[in-house]
């Protein structure tokens, strides 16, 4: 048997054979690898091409949305005017109820008894009178002849008007009792949808309590009670007042958004703006009034309103592309000088207006800003400016 050495034996010259070829291409590959290019090819340091936007004055359509609650144009709260226990309701919860119709019977028998009271002492006033009259009558004419004293007329004369008085005095009781009797009767003071109940049949009511009975709402019209903060109201205000902003009408148009989103169809006016500060919020109240016909609009529901129709006058936009952010959120934009260097320019702006901000400081009518190229700039930058016209075409602020 063949050695394992003499059956596994290799040869002098296969290391040589198998160790040439392969470093031959090792450096092949080597030489080709120093020969590609060592980075990146080298950047054009020439001016940057960007697009720019000339600012121009122009009139733009403002609106303002605010936030509120609707409420009814119209609510009274039913209170008793007298006490004592419910006898009866006479309506249907959530049903339309005239004026003067009967609500609720409350138990009369302490007031009918006032009543007959009152009747009785009336009665008897009137016949302390007649008697008094009679007397004083007699007097006078005893007098004439001596058979009593001057005084004696005199006084029954006295007793005479203190019987009228006595008798005028028990009529404005009687009165008095009989509009406590009415008071038993609960009526409505408006036409309107009235709400639940807050008593039943047999509970105890008391004279002016301070919950109601129920409560009656005119919804054929309703209010929206929106808030604005103070310093806008009266920045708007003096818009107005120097003729920055103007309106496009006589009044302003005011649109209702219910809290699905959705526009209700109707259009309201602009009624109560109140200029009283509320000391909490620093808010004024804006209220607007709303036709409501199909119900559709329920006192309590959020919505927004939307005012419309102010027009503002010399407004400088631009377009939002144009407008970047610092760290601290302030509004930023690359103004193109006359020798098409760059300057780093801080704005305030205002509202936006389709795609472009309403610009209220920091910018002037004919100087351009950068719309597009923004990431190949920075302040003192030269540029190119690719549009020949030096402006960028945008459409026409809209709402």
């Amino acid at each position: 048997m063949r050695k394992m050495s003499e059956m596994f034996s290799v040869t002098p010259n296969f290391s040589a054979k198998i160790l040439k070829p392969l470093l031959l291409v090792t450096t092949v590959v080597a030489l080709a690898a120093c020969s590609k290019p060592g980075g990146p090819p080298p950047r054009n340091s020439g001016p940057a091409e960007v697009l720019a936007y000339t600012v121009e004055k122009q009139k733009v359509p403002l609106s303002s949305e605010l936030t509120g609650r609707v409420v009814a144009a119209v609510t009274a709260e039913i209170r008793p005017q007298t006490s004592g226990i419910v006898l009866n309701r006479l309506f249907t919860e959530g049903s339309e109820v005239e004026a003067g119709q009967l609500l609720y019977e409350i138990d009369s028998s302490s007031a009918q008894t006032t009543v007959s009271d009152a009747e009785a002492t009336l009665a008897s006033a009137n016949v302390a009178l007649a008697s008094a009259k009679a007397k004083a009558v007699r007097y006078r004419e005893l007098v004439d002849i001596e058979a009593v004293s001057q005084e004696s007329a005199e006084e029954a004369d006295v007793a005479y008007k203190q019987a009228i008085s006595t008798v005028d005095s028990a009529k404005a009781n009687l009165e008095s009792a009989k509009l406590s009797l009415s008071y038993s009767n609960v009526t409505s003071p408006i036409k309107g949808q009235i709400g639940r109940s807050t008593v039943s049949k047999g509970a105890l009511v008391t004279a002016n309590q301070t919950d109601p009975l129920a409560t009656v709402q005119q919804l054929d019209s309703v209010y929206l009670d929106a808030t604005q903060s103070a310093s806008k109201f009266l920045k708007i205000r003096e818009q107005f007042r120097t003729g920055e902003v103007q309106l496009d009408n006589a009044s302003p148009v005011v649109r209702l958004i219910k809290n699905d989103g959705s526009l209700y169809e109707l259009a309201g006016t602009l009624g109560l703006e109140d200029a009283v500060v509320d000391e909490t919020t620093g808010t004024v109240t804006v209220r607007s009034l709303f036709p409501n016909p199909n119900r559709e609009l329920i006192p309590g529901m959020y919505g927004k309103i939307r005012i419309e129709g102010a027009i503002l006058q010399d407004a400088l936009v631009v377009p939002q592309v144009a407008i970047s952010r610092d760290v601290k959120g302030n509004a930023l934009a690359y103004v193109i000088g006359d020798d098409n260097v760059i300057e780093e320019r801080m704005l305030t702006t205002g509202a936006t207006v389709g795609d472009q901000w309403i610009v209220e400081s920091g910018l002037k009518a004919g100087e351009r800003i950068v719309v597009e190229g923004l990431q190949k700039i920075q302040a003192g930058s030269v540029v190119n400016v690719a549009n020949d016209d030096k402006s960028v075409s945008t459409q026409a602020p809209s709402n």
